[in-house]
């Protein structure tokens, strides 16, 4: 009987091997029929206008500037909701220039220990090699 059905199912995998082709009849398309296209064109701009006598001249626009003016963009109005978090959080209570004072060797910090220089200083990975270790 198990012969039977083992001969059974073998018969019927078998039959979806056949029929048609399947994979190589396909209609496929002619790689040698592919023509160029044209190459695109920018069209003109007419909406542009000479610039007005006495304005600066655009290479004399300080680049450092327009790059910082085209990556952050310019000051945006926060949102109620930003600026009650920052209320919450004590915008009033910070220092003017505190980010300038962060890195000033005189800025005084809290050891952390070695344990957290550690930590920032391991490797990335996916933690399959790690190992803890208790001190003695």
């Amino acid at each position: 009987m198990r012969k039977l059905i083992l001969a059974a199912g073998l018969i019927s995998m078998l039959s979806a091997c056949g029929g048609g082709g399947g994979l190589f009849n396909r209609s496929r398309p002619d790689e040698f029929a592919v023509s160029r296209q044209a190459p695109l064109v920018i069209p003109p701009d007419f909406a542009l206008v000479p610039p007005a006598p006495g304005t600066p001249a655009a290479a004399s626009v300080d680049s450092s500037k327009a790059a910082m003016e085209a990556m952050f963009g310019g000051p945006a109005a926060r949102s109620p909701g930003e600026s009650a978090t920052l209320n919450a959080a004590g915008r009033a209570n910070a220092a003017a220039g505190i980010r300038s004072s962060v890195g000033d060797p005189a800025t005084e910090v809290v050891d952390k220990g070695a344990t957290t220089r550690d930590i920032i200083a391991a490797p990335e990975g996916d933690g399959q090699d790690a190992r803890a270790a208790t001190p003695q």
